[in-house]
C-alpha cells in the first residue's frame, strides 16, 4: 500500500491514476492527522509527501516519520525542479523526489525503485538480525556451559568468599562462607547482609570498609574459630568479602609466645644469680687485668641478655593485655626527657638534633612507663642508625584531636620490600645486619601503639633515611 499525503491538486490524481495502474493500492490523506493515522494503522510500503503538506515543510514532516520508523521510504513532490531541494531531501534521509514534468512510467518507476530499495534494506535488515540471534544463541549457550564451571570453581574455593551489591545485599556465597556462619539450608541471597548474618565483626569490617579496602580483618567466633577477611569494591558490582581460617596459626602464635614468656620468665633468676656472682668475683681477691676485662664481658653479655629477656616479657604483657594503667601524660615532656637520655650519643657522633613541638599540647591518657618506652625505642633507633654527622628530627603536634609524634633520621634507610615487616618481633631490615639489635623494639612499639587505639608507619628509602610516624588519640576530659 502507498500513501499519499498531498494537498488537493491535479498532480494528486494523476499519481493515485498512475500508481493504481500497475495495481498498487492507494490511500491519500489530505491532513497531518490522516497521515499519522495512516501510518499507524496500515503500515504502507511507500509515502510520498508533497514540498508543503498541511502548511508545513514536507522535508520536515518526513524527517519525524523516520524518527519514528527509520525504514520507510519516503519520496518528496516538489512544485518545480530545485536542485538544492533535492539535496535537502535526500540529506533528510528520504529515498526518492519528484517534480514535474511528470509522466506515468516516471512515477511508477521511482516509485518501484524505492519500494525495491525498501525490500533490499528489509530483507538486509532480517538477515543482520538472524546472523545476531544465532550468534547470541551460541554465546548463550557457552555462557550457561561458563557459568556452570566457574560455579564449580566458586563452590569448591577452600576459601569463603561473599560477594554483595552496591546494597550491601547478598549476590553469592560459596560452600565454605555458608558453614562458616551456619547458613547450611538458607538460601540468603537477595537480602541484606545485616539481616542474614549477624556478626559483630563482620559489621565492623562492612562499617570500616566505607573508607576504602581493607586487606586484613579478623572475625573472632565463640568456639574459638578466627578468620582473616579482606573486603574489596568491585566496580560497578558491589564489593566482595573473602575469608581464611587463621585458627590453627593463631593457636601456633598463642603456643609461641608462651613458650618464650615461660622461658623468658626462668631465664631471669639464673641470669640475676650470674651477674651477681660476676660482681662478687672481685670482692674475694685481686683479680689480673685480663681476669677484669672477662669479667665485664660476662657482665656485659648478662645485661644484654636480660635486656633481651624483660623486653620478651613487656611484650608478652602487652599482647596480653595487662597493661591497664592510664593518667593524664604529656608527650612532649616524655620526649625532651628521652632526648636528654641520649645526649651523651648524640654528642659523641656529633649529629644535628632538631626539635620541632608545638605550643599547648593536649594530653595523652596513657600509662607513662609504656610511652616513654615507645619514644625511647624509636629515638634511640634513630640515634643507633644514624651515621656520625647526620642529623635526628623530633616533632610533635596535633591535629583533629590527635597527637602526632614523628621522628626522622638520614641514617641507611629501610628498603621498601621490608616496611611491612620491620614491626615483627625479631625481624631486622638486611641493610643492617651488622648493627646490634634484638628486632623487638618496633614490636614494642607496635603493641603500645595498638593499645591505645592508635596508628604507626615508616616512610623511607635505602640510603634516604627513614621517618616514623605515631598517631595516638588525644585526651579528652568528660564535661563535670
Amino acid at each position: 500500500m502507498i500513501l499519499l499525503a498531498l494537498d488537493d491538486s491535479s498532480t494528486l490524481g494523476l499519481l493515485q491514476r498512475a500508481l493504481r495502474a500497475v495495481d498498487h493500492e492507494v490511500v491519500i490523506a489530505h491532513s497531518q492527522a490522516g497521515m499519522l493515522e495512516a501510518l499507524d494503522e496500515s503500515s504502507p510500503a511507500l509515502l510520498v509527501i508533497g514540498q508543503q503538506f498541511d502548511g508545513e515543510n514536507g522535508v520536515q514532516i518526513a524527517e519525524r516519520q523516520l524518527e519514528r520508523f527509520p525504514t520507510l521510504p519516503i519520496l518528496l513532490f516538489a512544485q518545480q525542479d530545485a536542485p538544492d531541494l533535492a539535496r535537502t531531501a535526500l540529506e533528510a534521509g528520504l529515498s526518492g523526489y519528484l517534480c514535474p514534468p511528470l509522466r506515468t512510467d516516471d512515477i511508477v518507476h521511482t516509485a518501484r525503485r524505492s519500494l525495491s530499495r525498501a525490500r533490499y534494506l528489509g530483507d538486509w535488515i532480517r538477515r543482520e538480525v538472524r546472523q545476531t540471534t544465532s550468534s547470541l544463541e551460541r554465546r548463550a549457550q557457552i555462557s550457561e556451559s561458563e557459568r556452570g564451571r566457574l560455579a564449580s570453581i566458586f563452590a569448591s574455593i577452600e576459601d569463603g568468599v561473599i560477594v554483595l551489591d552496591d546494597h550491601k545485599k547478598l549476590i553469592l556465597i560459596n560452600r565454605v562462607a555458608r558453614e562458616a556462619f551456619g547458613l547450611d539450608g538458607v538460601d540468603p541471597t537477595g537480602h541484606p547482609i545485616d539481616e542474614v548474618i549477624a556478626h559483630n565483626d563482620l559489621r565492623e569490617l562492612l562499617a570500616k570498609s566505607g573508607e576504602g579496602a581493607v586487606k586484613y580483618y579478623e572475625l573472632n567466633f565463640d568456639d574459638g574459630r578466627v578468620f582473616n577477611a579482606q573486603h574489596t569494591p568491585i566496580p560497578e558490582i558491589g564489593s566482595a568479602i573473602t575469608i581464611q581460617d587463621i585458627t590453627y596459626l593463631k593457636r601456633l602464635d598463642q603456643m609461641k609466645n608462651d613458650f618464650v614468656h615461660t622461658v623468658s620468665h626462668d631465664l631471669r633468676s639464673p641470669l640475676t644469680a650470674v651477674l651477681g656472682y660476676a660482681e662478687l668475683v672481685e670482692r674475694v681477691g685481686p683479680l689480673t687485668e685480663q681476669q677484669h676485662e672477662f669479667v665485664r664481658r660476662i657482665q656485659s653479655s648478662v645485661q644484654n641478655i636480660t635486656a633481651l629477656v624483660n623486653e620478651l616479657l613487656d611484650l608478652g604483657r602487652l599482647e596480653a593485655g595487662f597493661d591497664s594503667r592510664r593518667e593524664s601524660v604529656q608527650l612532649e615532656s616524655i620526649v625532651t626527657y628521652s632526648l636528654g637520655q641520649f645526649d651523651p650519643l648524640i654528642k659523641e657522633k656529633q649529629l644535628r638534633l632538631n626539635q620541632e613541638v608545638a605550643p599547648n599540647m593536649p594530653a595523652l591518657r596513657a600509662n607513662p612507663i609504656r610511652i616513654r618506652q615507645m619514644i625511647d625505642n624509636l629515638v634511640g633507633n634513630s640515634v643507633k642508625y644514624t651515621p656520625v654527622g647526620g642529623s635526628i628530627t623530633v616533632s610533635v603536634r596535633s591535629e583533629d584531636n590527635q597527637i602526632i609524634f614523628e621522628v626522622r633520621d638520614s641514617g641507611p634507610g629501610i628498603p621498601r620490600d621490608e616496611q611491612l615487616r620491620i614491626f615483627e618481633k625479631f625481624y631486622r631490615a638486611t641493610n643492617v645486619a651488622g648493627t646490634k639489635g634484638s628486632g623487638l623494639g618496633l614490636s614494642i612499639v607496635k603493641s603500645i601503639v595498638d593499645s591505645y587505639h592508635g596508628r604507626v608507619w615508616v616512610e623511607s628509602d635505602v640510603n634516604q633515611g627513614a621517618a616514623f610516624f605515631l598517631v595516638l588519640p588525644a585526651f579528652e576530659p568528660k564535661e563535670a
